[in-house]
């Protein structure tokens, strides 16, 4: 499961209004300080970016979808065809799943048949999206 920001903001605020017993307020405290903050840093990049990244896949999936439905049947049209009306990234991430299934469908048609080329598309998405995905750590300090 990949939680979404609203489950990590609300595991930060539980975090934090929950503290711990007195006798574990040194190192322990300060790790769940440092967590707290890590995760709200992560939270920061997936609010700025996850939008613009989720509208790319569904885009870049439906596109696929459109591409194999010829030799692939064209049950993949379907998933093809609906556009977002709802941007909220419980919405993007909803159609995202579906999209990604009739993909995973879709992958598996190609790979039996042997369509070398929509199967090399399909993993190049997987790289891009990866990479629309990613959320950096701060480096760590030296210890």
């Amino acid at each position: 499961m990949t939680p979404t920001v609203p489950e990590l903001l609300l595991g930060n605020f539980l975090c934090l209004t929950n503290p711990p017993p007195p006798e574990s307020m040194g190192e322990f405290l300060q790790g769940r300080v440092a967590i707290t903050g890590m995760i709200a840093l992560l939270s920061a990049q997936e609010a700025e970016h996850g939008i613009e990244a989720r509208v790319w896949e569904n885009g870049a999936i439906r596109d696929l979808l459109r591409q194999g439905a010829p030799r692939h049947g064209a049950a993949h049209l379907v998933s093809a065809q609906a556009v977002e009306s709802d941007l909220t990234l419980a919405a993007l991430d909803r159609v995202n799943a579906d999209l990604r299934r009739a993909l995973i469908d879709l992958h598996i048609q190609a790979e039996i048949s042997g369509d070398q080329g929509l199967d090399h598309a399909i993993l190049r998405f997987y790289r891009q999206s990866a990479d629309r995905r990613r959320l950096d750590l701060p480096a760590s300090p030296a210890s």
